[in-house]
């Protein structure tokens, strides 16, 4: 029978991204980032009150992932947390970023202590977890994100994925919508030290709720 498989989001799963994001946008740009609601567009001002136009948005986070990985650091316990599945199952990073960017991403996993396998994807993550599972054929599959936009599409299209919504980011993990409440994840956990026991009992025994 083959193993286990754990797929896991890199961004505020794995490593803090808005956070630095933030500094990098003060220090180089005199933009302030201030989350207060789900909507990402309107958390970004110039310093005169002005909201950056989407397309500046884009820019600037391509930039940011051009130049600024380095720092990108871990979530609190993700790296033991993860490294700790890879003892009970196969473990796999599926991340939304352009397809050039996945062995940038691999490396910074690999800097940080986890080394993975690495898919690149862009837009629902239904459609490129399903591949995934089809190349892997697993014992049983966990998903974990930090968006409850992909929860809802792993769940449509491959309900029997268990699915952990996770957002280890505390600046916007208060508004980010839970995907466990709109039914599309088994459980909304936020913090490490308390989802890897929930994980591992899934993995390892018969608990799939």
């Amino acid at each position: 029978m083959n193993r286990p498989l754990v797929i896991s989001d890199c961004d505020e799963v794995l490593l803090h991204m808005v956070a630095p994001y933030r500094d990098f946008l003060a220090e180089q740009h005199d933009i302030d980032f201030v989350m207060n609601s789900a909507d990402f567009g309107k958390a970004m001002r110039y310093r005169d009150g002005r909201l950056v136009e989407p397309a500046e948005i884009w820019r600037l986070l391509n930039l940011f992932f051009d130049t600024e990985m380095h720092r990108q650091q871990a979530i609190a316990g993700a790296v033991e947390g993860i490294n700790a599945l890879a003892q009970h199952a196969d473990v796999v990073i599926l991340t939304n970023l352009n397809d050039h960017r996945r062995d940038t991403r691999a490396e910074q996993l690999r800097n940080v202590g986890i080394d993975a396998r690495v898919f690149t994807n862009q837009g629902p993550k239904g459609p490129a977890l399903k591949a995934i599972l089809e190349e892997y054929n697993p014992s049983k599959a966990l998903f974990i994100d930090d968006l409850p936009q992909h929860h809802g599409s792993v769940a449509e299209m491959l309900p029997h994925v268990t699915r952990l919504h996770l957002c280890g980011e505390p600046m916007i993990a208060a508004h980010i919508d839970c995907a466990h409440k709109a039914g599309h994840a088994h459980a909304r956990i936020d913090d490490w030290a308390t989802a890897l026991p929930w994980i591992m009992e899934r993995i390892s025994g018969d608990n799939d709720d």
